[in-house]
């Protein structure tokens, strides 16, 4: 298989790229799995702050190379043209400077690629991630720092001459050297993770450096008694954690800074919290204490106010630590005063940005729609509201321009450009993706409502074979989706992860349930999984499965169910409660919880969907786990897991496998080697998993 990507500027309405994705199925071939998997996605997107050009982050797999590629490309107004801006397949995360010249970027591209000396040196192990800078008006990209320094976040100061920048504190060569004579290859758990430098960096000197040749000091070594930080470098922070993300104000004064574990675990709430230091460096001053796990931080143009949002499931800022809907807030950086935004908003917030005159905008998930907001203090009002999912949005600091993404479940994700706010449903698409999915055959949905068995009102979707819509006694595959704290609704999904609509292609109705902890329905539907995770959520797709067969919409002897992480989860669970499912497929997910809670990176988080930790509460931690009931499974199923997974140890699918091994359940298991929980390392994984289930579905569920 070959990647490719198809662009252009077709200058289109909204709304007749929907009715372009709708188009009939008749005549049309079914999509393939090659074609299926082989989807580009939009991974960041950026405006200028004079709203004149964009630049997007586009990521595919690249078949030959066992990798996901992803590249920049840029689009102009003056033009209406997007054009490749990098084409490494290393970068991602862009950043226009203020004034529109540059655009920054993450990348772990060879340093030698910047370097015509070297352009040859096949032998460049090098993969540091650092910050990269290229012209918007033509040039080659140039590191801003060639020491071995991987870049945790960056950020623009306001005037656009320097860059922050923060790395873990870097050891001098005596440290190191000490350090490898005394532990050898020793792991010191926790006493050998150390915290991050804040380090502000001329973007002048890195401009002289890359037109130097052979570029100065470039080959000198750093004294030895030194921490090998860069030689226009200043140090402007400390910090014990890692800092991930880099916001300097608008007055250029100050950069407030967001930390994260330096462990990558939740094992304190305490640990992300939010700080500012003057740009000319100091000491940082905490301005948030709360439980909740901001992000997003941006400030007001002006500089008097600072947002963020606390996304679904990542804590509270207003008590105690529990999984509630995304909220926004704004906070007086000076007394710390935290004021929430858009509370009369019974749904989840999902995005925002800021107007030049000090307006949020922001992204809102309601059942299986996602809309655009305005935000005005408590109030909100929705400004784009065509049937679909909006996100990314991003408007221009200087002027009214916005960017956004939106797609449907049947038309891919693009993104969109509009001149003002009030232009939402007018924009025009900037890209074209995946146009392979308007050449085939079209599933179709409808959203699908039962009540649970103690009345709970439940909402899902229902998406059929292309021309089945309404057909009755289909073989059905049910799909949870993980989170909990997510939902699935009216959004397009082509990966290993939402194979949903291949599914419907190949001929199965495909149920996805927002059972209780799903967002979008109210915090309360959130908490209500809590302390039962999976019987509660379990009588909610079980309930929905009663219904689609009362209604004759399910052939009750073709049921199947999967899912994936907390899907996972629930696959595991549901496969003990009946011997209904014909087959299940599962991924990434536990089967007890005693052991998931040490080794889980968001390990706060499960004690407190358990309401505590396994010796506090022992019978809702076996009560609640799949293991101490597997022997009542008969289900054929099929596991997967990565083995470097730190969100669910692939132990867990392990453990699985064996039991159903003792008990003589067909199973089969795949384990993908360097694969994290998501399988974004090697797209040949995701292939293969999502070829495999399918495979396994015909093979047992059909029958």
């Amino acid at each position: 298989m070959k990647s490719s990507m198809k662009i252009t500027c077709t200058g289109l309405f909204l709304a007749a790229t929907i009715a372009c994705a709708a188009a009939t199925a008749q005549n049309k071939p079914p999509i393939s799995l090659d074609e299926y998997m082989n989807s580009s996605e939009i991974g960041d997107a950026r405006i200028a702050s004079d709203g004149s050009a964009a630049v997007v982050a586009v990521s595919a797999p690249d078949w030959q190379q066992n990798r996901f590629s992803s590249n920049l490309w840029l689009w102009k107004k003056s033009d209406g043209k997007l054009i490749p801006l990098t084409q490494s397949g290393h970068d991602s995360s862009p950043e226009f400077s203020p004034d529109g010249q540059y655009v920054a970027f993450l990348s772990d591209r060879p340093l030698a690629a910047a370097d015509e000396s070297k352009a040859d040196d096949k032998d460049d192990k090098d993969e540091t991630s650092r910050v990269w800078l290229i012209p918007v008006n033509g040039g080659e990209a140039f590191p801003l720092y060639r020491e071995k320094l991987d870049a945790h976040a960056f950020g623009w100061s306001a005037d656009s001459a320097s860059i922050y920048v923060s790395v873990r504190q870097p050891l001098s060569k005596q440290q190191e050297d000490a350090r490898k004579a005394e532990w050898k290859d020793v792991i010191r758990w926790r006493e050998q993770e150390r915290g991050d430098v804040l380090l502000g960096i001329p973007v002048e000197a890195a401009v002289r450096l890359s037109t130097a040749s052979p570029a100065p000091h470039q080959d000198q070594k750093p004294a030895e008694d030194k921490p090998p930080l860069p030689a226009d470098a200043k140090v402007l922070a400390h910090s014990a954690l890692e800092i991930i993300e880099i916001v300097p104000s608008p007055k250029g004064d100050e950069i407030a800074f967001e930390t994260g574990p330096i462990s990558h675990r939740m094992e304190n709430p305490g640990d992300t919290e939010m700080y500012l230091v003057a740009s000319g460096g100091g000491e940082a001053r905490q301005i948030t204490h709360n439980q909740g796990q901001e992000s997003h931080v941006t400030w007001s143009p002006d500089g008097k106010s600072i947002y963020f949002s606390v996304r679904a499931g990542a804590g509270s800022v207003e008590g105690p630590y529990r999984d509630v809907q995304g909220r926004l807030y704004a906070m007086d950086p000076a007394s710390g005063a935290i004021t929430r935004l858009g509370s009369d908003f019974q749904g989840s917030w999902e995005d925002f940005t800021v107007t030049a005159d000090n307006k949020l905008l922001a992204c809102g998930l309601t059942g299986t729609e996602t809309h655009v907001y305005r935000i005005d203090g408590a109030k909100s009002e929705t400004i784009g509201n065509d049937p679909g999912t909006y996100g990314r949005l991003h408007v221009a600091r200087g002027g009214h321009e916005l960017i956004f993404t939106y797609s449907t479940i049947t038309s891919p994700t693009q993104l969109y450009f509009s001149d003002a706010v009030a232009g939402v449903s007018a924009a025009k698409p900037i890209t074209a993706l995946n146009p392979v999915f308007a050449a085939r055959a079209q599933v179709e949905w409808e959203p699908y409502r039962w009540n649970s068995r103690d009345g709970t009102p439940l909402e899902g979707v229902l998406i059929y074979p292309p021309g089945k819509k309404g057909a009755k006694d289909l073989r059905m595959l049910v799909l949870i989706h993980g989170g909990p704290e997510d939902a699935d609704g009216n959004h397009f999904g082509a990966d290993w992860y939402d194979w949903a609509t291949l599914a419907a292609a190949q001929g199965w109705v495909v149920f996805r349930p927002n059972y209780r902890g799903s967002t979008g329905y109210g915090d309360d539907f959130m908490l209500k999984i809590v302390p039962h995770i999976v019987s509660a959520p379990g009588t909610d797709i079980l309930t929905g499965v009663d219904a689609l067969v009362k209604d004759g919409t399910a052939d009750p002897d073709r049921l199947v169910i999967g899912g994936y992480s907390y899907g996972g989860y629930m696959t595991n669970w549901l496969i003990t409660q009946t011997t209904r499912f014909k087959a299940a497929v599962t991924g990434a997910g536990a089967v007890e919880h005693a052991a998931n809670w040490g080794n889980d990176d968001l390990t706060w988080d499960d004690a407190w969907y358990l309401s505590g930790t396994p010796w506090e509460k022992p019978d809702l931690y076996q009560s609640e786990a799949a293991l101490f009931q597997i022997n009542k499974v008969t289900t054929p199923t099929h596991i997967v897991g990565g083995n470097a997974d730190v969100r669910v140890s692939y132990l867990e699918q392990v453990l699985l496998e064996r039991a159903l091994e003792r008990l003589n359940v067909p199973h089969a298991l795949l384990v993908f080697p360097g694969e994290n929980h998501p399988l974004d390392k090697n797209p040949w994984h995701g292939y293969i998993k999502v070829r495999e289930e399918l495979k396994w579905l015909d093979k047992y569920g059909s029958q």
